[in-house]
């Protein structure tokens, strides 16, 4: 098990195309439109800055939690290296198979951290708002996802994040800045999570994957983009 605590459940273009993202984000922190949106909330350029690097970087690390019997046909991949040139041979294992459940560092233990500690700082009412907009992104969320077999959740990037900015503005219309940056965050980013991967545990047997990582592969994208971009439309 700890031989596949730490891999990169998304492929070499996907991470190069959140690497891009996150070069972009940093571009954005310097210019002022992220940190303006999260200045309601405390943080400073620094921390976001960090905060998003550690989440790129924790989303490759899985930590496994408890495993699960199928009987699907499992995809494994072998790699063959021929003069130095490696080749992708998948093959199909039959029988009572095991998918190992795990927990993303990047894509479900930070967010909820951040999320938890902006829930902290808030008043109770504020906390009921933060709940309802959770319930409203689940749904969504929930809607959408897609049990993919041999991959995982899927889920579309854009919608969790435009899901929870339309109910922090709804939710917080009137209120002050800070209370639309905590409900956006903490529903995209937690209502993406239930929706997507806790909700659709009971498919996992059916999706023969080796690994099925709450907050990783399908659903990091959801979960990264909405922290930025539900909080730039509801702070903006």
């Amino acid at each position: 098990m700890s031989r596949k605590t730490v891999y990169f459940p998304h492929s070499f273009v996907i991470f190069a195309i959140l690497l891009a993202l996150l070069l972009a984000v940093v571009a954005l922190v310097f210019f002022g439109a992220i940190s303006i949106a999260f200045a309601s909330v405390g943080f400073t350029p620094l921390t976001i800055f960090l905060l998003l690097l550690c989440t790129l970087v924790g989303s490759t690390v899985n930590i496994p939690l408890f495993k699960m019997r199928t009987t699907q046909p499992m995809v494994h991949d072998d790699y063959v290296n021929w003069f130095g040139i490696p080749y992708r041979i998948p093959h199909v294992e039959y029988g009572t198979t095991v998918t190992t459940i795990a927990v993303n560092v990047g894509g479900a233990l930070i967010p909820t951290a951040v999320s938890i500690y902006l829930l902290a700082r808030s008043s109770l009412n504020l906390i009921l708002l933060s709940l309802i907009g959770i319930l409203a992104v689940a749904l969504v969320t929930h809607l959408v996802a897609r049990p993919v077999k041999g991959v995982g959740i899927q889920t579309p990037a854009f919608i969790p994040p435009l899901a929870a900015a339309v109910a922090a503005f709804i939710l917080a219309y009137a209120s002050p800045a800070q209370a639309r940056t905590t409900i956006a965050y903490v529903a995209g980013t937690l209502g993406t999570l239930i929706g997507a991967d806790l909700l659709n545990l009971r498919n996992v047997p059916k999706l023969g994957a080796p690994v099925a990582s709450i907050g990783g592969a399908g659903t990091f994208d959801g979960v990264f983009l909405t922290g930025i971009i539900a909080v730039l439309l509801a702070g903006l």
